[in-house]
């Protein structure tokens, strides 16, 4: 047994947590690039802490997807403002854009030189500058991750940059900015959440330090998330699906993911399908195809036993089968407000390019078992 865990310098999580954000400021950060999304209101608490703090502020949005240019654009800006550090305050697209700004602020080069599969790949020789990721929504547990995923609208394609060096400094996981999520925005980010919680735990790389995150988290996001849906005031809902989130960035960061993933980069780099909504989709088609491919292929896989568990953890049932939890993740993905892959675009003409991009991506090499493009294709059919 081999592995190793990193995350974020400290993590801070609580409601009202946001208010702590000058507390974690060393002394000598005089300016910060504020990274934020579409929605400005959200940035004000954060805003009137910095200037209480007597920190100077430039801002820069970031709206939808961190695309390459806007992030070099950023770097620039940043620069030439003689920004210090950068926070993050939004949604997993936003808190990439700044663990990439950041990296890039203080290695030498331009972005293609580290980028995987579209760049040189070359590895990141710096510690990026002081980062700060403030999460808005509860899904992609961006906050403690290594890798920020950016998109590439000349090659259609996503694509990470990558390196231990990237993880944020502090990492301020607050519920109470989750509150005001609409039902759709919490649904896709809260099966992204389950997904990244299932994912690592079924996966090759799977280890006892992230399985026990995988466990707490899958019961969590099981009993709340349908009422963070439908009852987004519930705080209690509201923290679980927090706490969900944060437990599966830290478990796919540490350990892997498997083909849902593997299939929401190619797809979300070719179709303006959010990720959330992506994950949703495909994740009951990927535990059938796995589960399918296992029982013919290699009976005496681990993973056959973890997708038992994982059912389990869902229905609350120890004597629950591993079809049960399938069964309770269909019926949890059909009781959402989301819509089926197709609707952005995607059509049977696209199924072997995407499948043919989705077998080399990173994510799917920790899948539990390799799956064959007809299985990888029927998985995209049924999910249509």
């Amino acid at each position: 047994m081999k592995f190793e865990f990193a995350t974020a310098t400290r993590i801070v999580f609580g409601a009202g947590a946001i208010a702590q954000v000058g507390a974690n400021l060393k002394t000598n950060r005089r300016r910060a690039l504020v990274v934020t999304g579409r929605n400005p209101h959200r940035v004000e608490k954060l805003l009137a802490n910095l200037s209480a703090g007597a920190i100077g502020i430039t801002m820069f949005s970031v709206e939808g997807e961190p695309e390459i240019g806007r992030v070099e654009t950023a770097v620039a800006l940043a620069k030439k403002e003689k920004c210090d550090f950068v926070i993050s305050l939004g949604g997993g697209s936003v808190i990439d854009a700044g663990k990439a700004i950041a990296a890039m602020l203080t290695n030498e080069g331009e972005l293609l030189d580290y980028l995987e599969i579209i760049g040189r790949g070359q590895t990141l020789k710096k510690r990026c500058a002081p980062f700060i990721a403030i999460p808005t929504t509860a899904g992609t547990g961006a906050e403690v991750t290594r890798n920020a995923v950016l998109a590439s609208a000349e090659h259609k394609v996503k694509v990470s940059l990558r390196s231990p060096l990237m993880l944020p400094s502090v990492a301020i996981v607050d519920p109470e900015l989750t509150y005001e999520l609409p039902p759709a925005l919490t649904a896709s980010t809260g099966l992204d959440a389950l997904t990244q919680l299932i994912e690592p735990y079924v996966c090759l790389r799977a280890n006892p330090m992230t399985d026990g995150f995988c466990a707490e988290g899958i019961q969590r996001a099981a009993r709340s998330l349908r009422e963070a849906v439908f009852n987004g005031q519930n705080k209690s809902a509201r923290e679980d699906m927090a706490v969900a989130s944060l437990l599966g960035g830290l478990a796919l960061a540490n350990a892997g993911l498997g083909a849902v993933h593997g299939f929401a980069g190619p797809i979300g780099g070719m179709f303006p399908a959010p990720h959330g909504a992506v994950c949703a989709a495909l994740l009951p088609h990927v535990m059938i195809a796995n589960l399918r491919a296992l029982q013919q292929r290699d009976v005496n896989n681990f993973a056959l036993g973890r997708y038992q568990k994982v059912a389990a953890l869902l229905t609350g049932d120890p004597q629950a089968t591993a079809d049960d939890g399938v069964e309770w993740v269909q019926a949890l993905v059909a009781d959402m407000p989301l819509v089926r892959l197709g609707t952005y675009g995607i059509r049977e003409e696209h199924i072997d390019d995407v499948v043919a991009k989705a077998a080399n991506a990173s994510s799917m090499k920790a899948n539990p078992i390799g799956l064959t493009p007809d299985e990888l294709a029927q998985i995209l059919r049924e999910a249509l």
